[in-house]
């Protein structure tokens, strides 16, 4: 069976520089991406991993930046995990994994591009996103895309949506443009929580068809009438909030789903990315 396994390395290299020891080599930060050539080399060798791909956001800012000023930057970001985005590109590139490096589209555009992609591939089993962002929880359809939890092993479906958002996959947008999201710079709007949206989410597809006066809605919801009136109060800006949500699935990737077949390691490249981070054991798990 072939399984597509597609990883959220922006996801990827925060967690590692907040996690992993840190790592000098010649005055120079390296402790994330080591960490990431790590664990990386160890998915690589389960055989389940048959194609793999991987998407960075090289620039922190993108479009949806023009659309809404408000959204997530650079800004604030430490320079010793800035510095390691070109380095951990490299490292992924010498393991032999296609490496999206996103400008004008988020590292998340990306995956949900390439997992529709690769879900209409009948040779491919399953698509599996490994991410824990709230966002990409919309791309989960059952049974060819699903979430992953690389560490627990565990694939997460569309009734794993619910059970964590209270929401349809479809609906995670309009969930998130209602409650906000702080990781992506959402503020969504004020008095609605995760509990009272997927409460009229459940009877409502989206944001344009939750009626403005909450004595037209058909389900019994504790501060109702608040909740509607801040809604019909920032309407506009929740309908911004959705599409600034709203994954896009028309990134222009040039990789076909064969092209991200694992077909092994640059040994050459991956010498020198050991080399440089003191990672000799990654090079030794590929010289059979």
């Amino acid at each position: 069976m072939s399984y597509v396994y597609l990883v959220d390395g922006t996801y990827e290299l925060f967690r590692a520089f907040f996690g992993a020891p840190s790592a000098v080599k010649n005055g120079r930060e390296v402790g994330a991406t080591r960490s990431l050539l790590r664990s990386f080399s160890g998915m690589l060798l389960d055989p389940d991993v048959t194609h793999v791909g991987i998407a960075f956001d090289t620039v922190i800012e993108s479009f949806r930046n023009d659309m809404f000023p408000g959204y997530k930057t650079g800004a604030g970001i430490d320079p010793d995990l800035w510095n390691q985005f070109p380095l951990a590109e490299q490292a992924t590139r010498a393991l032999g994994i296609v490496t999206w490096s996103m400008i004008e589209f988020e590292a998340d555009d990306a995956l949900a591009a390439f997992a529709a992609r690769a879900a209409e591939d009948p040779s491919i089993e399953q698509v599996r996103i490994c991410s824990p962002d709230k966002d990409l929880c919309q791309c989960v359809r059952d049974p060819k895309i699903v979430t992953y939890d690389r560490r627990q092993k565990k694939a997460f479906d569309s009734a794993g949506v619910r059970e964590r958002l209270g929401v349809a996959p479809e609906q995670v947008p309009s969930l998130l443009a209602l409650v906000g999201d702080t990781a992506d710079g959402i503020p969504g709007i004020p008095r609605w929580g995760e509990k009272s949206a997927a409460k009229v989410l459940s009877k409502y597809r989206n944001v344009a068809e939750i009626p403005d006066d909450s004595r037209s809605w058909e389900l019994q919801v504790r501060g109702a009438p608040a909740l509607a009136s801040e809604l019909a109060r920032a309407r506009e800006d929740a309908l911004l909030y959705e599409k600034l949500a709203t994954l896009r699935l028309d990134v222009p990737l040039t990789e076909t789903v064969e092209d991200t077949r694992f077909r092994g390691v640059n040994h050459a490249e991956l010498r020198k990315m050991c080399e440089i981070l003191d990672a000799e054991d990654v090079l030794a798990r590929f010289s059979n």
